[in-house]
């Protein structure tokens, strides 16, 4: 399925998080592992906040700086680290616009919200695929039949009487077993919060 997490993106998060960690504990060589691996994305979520490419590339800056100073602040328990950051990216762009560090090109404050594109922000984007991995890493906890009649409902639109028909079995059982998994799949993903 094409929103089922790679393990290659399950292990890049996890390296991200455990270079947070170690960046906190005094690795300077964590900040080059997270630069690397944040810096499109977040430079992304500054340039569309400024609206100048030279002022993103000075928020930047100042994230990566205020990041190294205040590393420690990161609670992996609370957020992932990519959320953390992307909001952290954000909140140095709009301080940016605030404090007036801005050249000419840049948004004024007040548009730096509402601004005309309507594609989600970048840091939206990261969160909604965040939210979708968890989703389908719980769908994996559920027994077979759960996750199957779950994911044939909800992902690729059949009806409890198809699935009941499918599998020869009555409506009312159906929709049991997709209430018994919904209610275990809640638990994990509050779980996960």
């Amino acid at each position: 399925m094409a929103n089922t997490p790679t393990p290659a993106s399950a292990e890049a998060r996890e390296a991200l998080r455990a270079a947070m960690v170690r960046l906190a504990d005094g690795d300077s060589n964590a900040l080059e592992q997270i630069y690397d691996a944040t810096r499109v994305k977040l430079f992304g979520i500054c340039l569309r906040i400024l609206g100048d490419r030279k002022e993103a590339e000075d928020a930047l800056q100042d994230v990566y700086v205020n990041l190294w100073q205040r590393a420690d602040r990161y609670d992996p328990e609370r957020a992932s680290p990519i959320s953390w950051l992307a909001t952290f990216a954000r909140n140095r762009a709009i301080d940016r616009l605030r404090t007036g560090k801005v050249r000419g090109g840049a948004v004024p404050v007040e548009e730096a919200a509402p601004l005309p594109d309507a594609a989600p922000l970048a840091d939206q984007i990261m969160i909604d695929g965040e939210r979708a991995a968890r989703v389908h890493t719980c769908l994996e906890t559920l027994d077979d039949n759960a996750r199957d009649n779950i994911r044939a409902a909800f992902f690729d639109g059949k009806t409890y009487a198809q699935l009941a028909e499918t599998a020869d079995v009555p409506l009312g059982t159906m929709k049991s077993w997709i209430r018994r998994g919904m209610m275990k799949l809640r638990t994990c993903l509050e779980a996960g919060e």
